[in-house]
């Protein structure tokens, strides 16, 4: 980079004083004006100390080992955690570290690089949004984000798919999401989880009810997966949507998973309740036969509007968690 600059900058000194300014004399002898110019440069170069002018693009983004100018604006520890684990400091990092959201797609950052930026977001408060896509940070990379994940209390999104997570990392993902309580977008595609990273990831989604986005496309969730997502969907209570485009699940995965999906113990409230069943009512065909919505209340406008489906499907059933102000009514 260094070399192509230094080329760089002399080529653009030669156009710019080519044909205009460097005019030579019938005997191919520089004018005046020429030498002028020359010696005044040069004059320039000895104020200097003869260093060399070395320009950089602000706007091409690279990582650089940035010395102690670096250090002076790095209280986080990162510089130090960099030199440990014997990597090249990310630039990136540094520049953006107090922006809401950090972005370091296509890195190659590996696990060691990894560990070392896991470091400093640990106690970082700024960053709301984490973009480490593609950087081949492996089990040992995704462990160390995971881990970084439970001190952090300000990070809500995070995306680390296509980084060969297996299912080690899994596990630490996992871990993590059990003590977790702000994230709430978390893309996990492409990371070759099996369905041994499911056995993982279940449990720890029927403790959190937090996380609201889960993206697990492109892996090699098989139908053993299928099975332990269903079970940990129907306890689940946060998750709004679930990508798992991709991948292996099929036969009874796919029925067990779709049972998961079922209305039991989803907050879906009132309105959830009679958007459902003003459905069942438009629909002249249905073949509706029993709707659970168990624990759910509703009121007394789900109650009139029950009534009216009955009459058009006399055999539908429909079992919920009482009605609002039954109690209080029984009671006086």
């Amino acid at each position: 980079m260094l070399q192509l600059g230094e080329e760089r900058m002399s080529q653009t000194e030669v156009d710019v004083r080519g044909p205009k300014d460097q005019r030579s004399s019938p005997c191919g002898n520089l004018l005046d004006r020429g030498e002028r110019e020359v010696e005044e440069e040069e004059d320039q170069e000895e104020e200097l100390g003869g260093e060399d002018c070395v320009i950089l693009n602000e706007d091409y983004d690279t990582d650089l080992e940035l010395g102690d100018q670096e250090e002076a604006y790095d209280p986080t520890g990162y510089m130090e955690a960099c030199e440990a684990l014997q990597v090249v400091p990310a630039y990136n990092f540094l520049r953006n570290m107090h922006n809401s959201e950090l972005s370091m797609m296509h890195r190659c950052l590996g696990p060691q690089g990894t560990k070392a930026l896991a470091v400093p977001l640990v106690t970082n408060t700024s960053i709301l949004r984490l973009n480490l896509r593609d950087n081949w940070m492996e089990g040992m990379g995704g462990a160390a984000i995971a881990e970084m994940l439970k001190e952090n209390c300000y990070i809500t999104e995070v995306d680390l798919s296509d980084n060969s997570l297996g299912d080690h990392g899994a596990g630490a993902i996992a871990s993590m999401l059990k003590e977790n309580s702000t994230l709430l977008n978390l893309n996990l595609s492409g990371n070759h989880f099996t369905d041994r990273s499911v056995e993982h990831l279940g449990p720890a989604l029927i403790t959190n009810s937090r996380l609201q986005q889960l993206d697990l496309s492109h892996n090699a969730l098989g139908e053993q997966a299928g099975q332990s997502m269903g079970q940990a969907l129907s306890e689940n209570t946060g998750l709004r949507s679930l990508n798992l485009a991709w991948n292996c699940i099929r036969g009874r995965g796919a029925a067990i998973l779709a049972n998961g999906l079922g209305m039991g113990r989803n907050p879906i409230q009132n309105a959830g309740c009679f958007t459902i069943l003003k459905s069942v009512q438009e629909n002249p065909d249905s073949a509706m036969e029993a709707i659970y919505f168990s624990d759910i209340t509703v009121n007394q406008d789900f109650e009139d509007l029950y009534r009216a489906v009955k009459e058009i499907f006399p055999a539908l059933t429909v079992n919920h968690g009482g009605r609002i102000g039954t109690f209080r009514k029984a009671k006086a």
